[in-house]
């Protein structure tokens, strides 16, 4: 019976074997390049590599794969694909067994035939020697400056790391890896994860100077905030604190196109600097008394810039939660201002209705005592129509009387008339 599988199983078990570690003879010879890549460069870089191993009749990176291992003549290549860069690792064997000879620009050679992926961030320059049990190989007093010199032992004392993590003449940063013993595995665990340290390393201070270009735009938002809010005890009036949140608004603005900006970069920082740390923990670093060890070395010169980048992050986020509250704090001010502002208007309003009302009261006085007069006009014409034909009729009496009746009829008149429009608006409000 066959089961329904999920659809990224295959990929989940793939993970854990996505970067197996190659079996390594001793002596030999590695230089590692990382590249930045972004997600088209990643594609294209493939798409090149694919169609350089074809050209040497060599297979080329399966669709999806992230590591591919190739064997050229007299040399391996280890290329590998990650999120933000991609990595070039070419493996010589070392007859000679001198440590960093030849130059490496005698063997560098190859990774010109190969189109550069991207701008080139990490270059390493790794010697794997044999060294007698016990041994500190004497070359690495020679090889490295000593002011910089970081060594200690690995693999339980199988191995001796070294580096000075400067770039030399050619801008390889060097390093020594004496095998006092190891086997193939584990000097190829021990290889992978040295470069892997170098190349996290490198990344993570990335973050470096993007806190240092923040750090000015983040002080003035901090010594501007305190002032502002000073200004906020004493404003009073709409336009007063409208001004304000408008100054607040812009900080805020200020404030999180950095932090968009530096988000990712951040963030990065943080995870290879925890990558850095589970590789010192997995090769098994030992001090050597007298030496400055790796952990050391890191702890003094790369752990204060990847506190610079924490601590800039977490301003951020403090002077971000800060001038939420404070907007919102100007925010329900300017909106109490407002409704002040709209009760005045509408008391404003209502005196003008008010006044309207008995405008047209008034109007409508003298509209009736109007209608009156034009009636009793025609009346009185009615009468002296009358009295020229030799009616017994007194047109000046008649009119007299009749002024009241016509009176009392047209006012009744316009009050029904007011009141029928009246009762159209209720039952319509949106009536004109």
């Amino acid at each position: 019976m066959r089961l329904n599988e999920h659809p990224l199983r295959a990929r989940v078990l793939a993970e854990v074997h996505a970067r197996p570690f190659m079996p390594v003879a001793t002596p030999r010879r590695f230089l590692h390049y990382a590249f930045l890549t972004d997600g088209e460069a990643a594609s294209a870089d493939r798409i090149a590599l694919d169609a350089y191993c074809a050209s040497l009749g060599l297979p080329g990176p399966p669709p999806g794969a992230k590591q591919h291992r190739v064997v050229f003549s007299g040399a391996i290549l280890r290329w590998e694909s990650h999120s933000e860069f991609t990595t070039y690792t070419w493996e010589f064997a070392d007859g000679q067994g001198l440590a960093f000879q030849p130059q490496p620009d005698a063997l560098a050679g190859a990774m010109e035939e190969l189109a550069q992926p991207g701008d080139l961030l990490v270059a390493v320059d790794l010697h794997l020697l044999v060294a007698g049990p016990g041994e500190v190989p004497p070359e690495i007093s020679a090889a490295f400056t000593p002011a910089t010199l970081a060594v200690a032992q690995a693999e339980g004392g199988a191995a001796v790391v070294a580096t000075d993590f400067q770039p030399d003449p050619h801008g390889f940063v060097r390093i020594m890896v004496a095998d006092r013993g190891m086997t193939r595995v584990a000097a190829g665990a021990l290889v992978q994860r040295v470069l892997e340290i170098e190349t996290y390393r490198t990344l993570a201070l990335l973050g470096l100077p993007e806190a240092q270009a923040l750090a000015p735009s983040i002080r003035r938002i901090e010594t501007a905030l305190p002032e502002l809010m000073e200004e906020m005890r004493g404003s009073e009036g709409f336009a007063a604190n409208h001004a304000l949140l408008d100054r607040l608004i812009a900080l805020s603005a200020e404030l999180e196109a950095g932090a968009a900006r530096s988000l990712f970069r951040f963030g990065a920082t943080r995870a290879y600097d925890e990558l850095i740390r589970l590789r010192l923990s997995a090769i098994g670093e030992q001090a050597i008394p007298g030496r400055t060890s790796w952990s050391v070395f890191l702890a003094r010169r790369f752990n204060p810039a990847i506190r610079t980048c924490i601590a800039t992050g977490e301003r951020q986020d403090t002077l971000s939660r800060k001038l939420s509250r404070t907007a919102q704090m100007l925010r329900t001010r300017v909106d109490v201002d407002l409704e002040r502002q709209n009760h005045a208007q509408l008391q404003a309003m209502n005196e003008r209705v008010t006044l309207q009302l008995r405008l047209q009261q008034t109007v409508e006085g003298l509209s009736v005592a109007a209608i009156t007069y034009y009636v009793a006009s025609l009346v009185h014409l009615m009468l002296e129509g009358a009295h020229a034909a030799h009616l017994p009729v007194d047109a000046t009496l008649g009119t007299a009387l009749a002024v009241p009746p016509i009176a009392l009829a047209v006012a009744w008149t316009v009050r029904r008339i007011r009141r029928r429009h009246g009762h159209l608006d209720r039952d319509d409000p949106g009536r004109g």
